[in-house]
């Protein structure tokens, strides 16, 4: 009987020591700041630029690019592709015009091939067999009667490679991009960098041929080839708050 106690008495002092033990440990539990665990289901929080919804063709054969033909589209590659002056289903690769803008709209008059020469006019859109290029006037320029043709896709082997949902909106730009304001936009069809603007903004303002000065998006240094004619832009929060000219 007395063993018996004895253990019994062992029994309770371990389960008080173990309510004690589990008491303190919920007693630190509320009072102590814990590390609060991530939802690994959580969404990232999206931008109103994140939002915009931008439709795509993918085309895959002329029949389906030729659908293209007195639409309207937009840049988006910005500074990245040539054009060239346009008659009768040839463009004159010897001769570019220029270099395509941001957000410039483009209305679309032919779409036909034609092999280019080897150099520049192959740096954007690989030569393969023959280019498919889109003949179109530009309804904002000064001769907006004037024809164009800028290549978008290729012929080789067979198939057809386009890549026209990678360089054109298919809608207005500053419908899709409507909360940018006014007043931005007014800087961006000027194709002017000023302080106060997003890095999404500087690029179809300036073009897409850029050098970053790391992969932090929105907390860098950004060099804009702004078609020859390069300008520096520092962003802190996604916002510019310095730019600078860069001599070329």
């Amino acid at each position: 009987m007395e063993n018996g106690k004895k253990i019994s008495i062992a029994v309770t002092l371990a389960f008080v020591v173990a309510i004690g033990v589990r008491v303190g440990l919920i007693y630190k539990a509320n009072h102590e700041e814990m590390p609060v665990a991530k939802n690994p289901y959580e969404k990232t929080k999206l931008s109103a630029d994140d939002m915009v919804f931008l439709r795509k063709q993918r085309p895959d054969s002329l029949k389906d690019e030729r659908e293209l033909i007195g639409k309207t589209i937009w840049m988006s590659a910005g500074g990245q592709m040539d054009y060239y002056h346009y008659t009768s289903h040839h463009a004159d690769y010897a001769h570019p015009v220029g270099t395509l803008e941001g957000a410039e709209p483009l209305l679309i008059k032919d779409v036909f091939e034609q092999v280019p020469p080897k150099g520049r006019a192959v740096s954007r859109i690989s030569a393969g067999e023959h280019h498919v290029l889109l003949a179109f006037t530009l309804p904002k320029s000064s001769d907006p009667k004037a024809e164009y043709a800028v290549p978008v896709g290729n012929f080789e082997n067979g198939n057809y490679t386009f890549l026209s949902d990678e360089i054109f909106f298919y809608d207005d730009p500053h419908v899709l991009y409507k909360h940018w304001g006014p007043e931005m936009w007014a800087h961006i069809d000027k194709h002017e960098a000023v302080v106060g603007m997003s890095e999404n903004q500087a690029m179809m303002s300036l073009g897409q041929v850029i050098t970053p000065s790391s992969d932090s998006t929105g907390n860098r240094t950004v060099t804009y080839d702004n078609s020859g004619h390069p300008i520096k832009i520092e962003f802190e929060d996604n916002k510019a708050v310095k730019v600078t000219p860069v001599a070329s």
